[in-house]
């Protein structure tokens, strides 16, 4: 993965292929025109439960239309920092009773969530090239 700095307060990361573009809001220097980059860090754990919630239910041949996550962080006023995460599946009346358990479960193998309850070493070093 590769970031850069294409102007301004944008910081863009660069993969197989893939552009992700982020920005800081004006009051924080940006234009607001790509979302920030802790933004792309909560999207990525609602994101994350979603892949999950879909193949659970592709693979027991239940639709997944009408299913939808809610992601609401809980900040701490007093240092900013984000202490809870509530993530929760809303499901169409129609949708079976007995997998609503499981569903959770399936959720809850989130890749994204499991490295925040165990995180890796961060090395951050500089290099002149």
């Amino acid at each position: 993965m590769i970031i850069d700095f294409p102007g301004g307060a944008k910081v863009d990361a660069h993969f197989n292929g893939f552009t992700i573009k982020t920005d800081q809001p004006p009051i924080g220097g940006g234009e607001g025109s790509a979302p920030t980059p802790f933004d792309l860090f909560l999207a990525s754990l609602g994101t994350c439960a979603g892949i999950f919630v879909l193949g659970f239910c592709k693979q027991r041949g239940i639709p997944s239309d009408g299913i939808r996550i809610i992601e609401r962080p809980h900040t701490n006023p007093g240092t900013g920092m984000v202490e809870q995460i509530d993530i929760e599946i809303q499901t169409p009346p129609d949708f079976p009773a007995k997998y609503l358990p499981a569903l959770i479960r399936s959720a809850d193998q989130c890749k994204v969530k499991k490295h925040l309850e165990a995180p890796p070493i961060f090395n951050v070093y500089t290099k002149t090239v």
